[in-house]
């Protein structure tokens, strides 16, 4: 499993998971690799439950399904307490400290980062925070080249937003080099 990274993106309907899980996919594709997407989000649509899962592996994918995720994204409160309890001690959790507040269990690899209070004060749009959460987890766990994330991300933003978008995406890089709020400080090297 060396070379498989299963991903979750979790939060509310409307806080665009669906479409940064889309985004990724395709920026795995063109990144020569294997790539599964899912999603589901409550009947609500915004407000309500949304999860996307990303599979992405060098090898065959037989499961469409996550099933064991290395990386987890909460963006939400409700989010985080739902799907952490179904992740292995050992995978990587990314937290907004917007809505998700700490103090967080030792035993969990989680990092926290006010992703949706930047994309507002930093780029003028909480719309953006998905873009802005991509790039944080892809700083910090180098799942696929930059330049092949930020053409993807260009071209399937919604209304002519590419640029705003690929600025989020950016500040999400500065973010992760700031460093967490609270929890773990880690590298690509330490995701498994």
């Amino acid at each position: 499993m060396g070379n498989r990274k299963e991903i979750l993106l979790t939060g509310a309907g409307g806080q665009g998971l669906i479409l940064a899980s889309i985004v990724l996919a395709e920026a795995a594709v063109n990144d020569n690799k294997n790539v599964v997407q899912t999603q589901s989000y409550g009947p609500e649509a915004r407000g309500g439950a949304s999860m996307a899962g990303v599979i992405i592996d060098v090898d065959t994918i037989d499961y469409p399904k996550v099933t064991k995720p290395s990386i987890l994204l909460c963006m939400n409160e409700t989010s985080f307490n739902k799907y952490l309890p179904k992740v292995d001690t050992d995978c990587t959790v990314f937290v907004d400290s917007t809505f998700v507040k700490g103090p967080f269990r030792d035993d969990y690899q989680i990092a926290s980062f006010p992703i949706t209070r930047t994309a507002r004060e930093e780029l003028g749009r909480e719309v953006v925070a998905n873009m802005l959460a991509l790039g944080v987890i892809n700083a910090a766990t180098a799942l696929i080249d930059r330049h092949i994330f930020r053409d993807s991300i260009f071209r399937l933003a919604p209304g002519g937003s590419g640029e705003l978008n690929q600025k989020a995406f950016d500040a999400g890089y500065h973010l992760y080099e700031q460093g967490p709020e609270d929890g773990i400080g880690f590298s690509a090297q330490t995701i498994k």
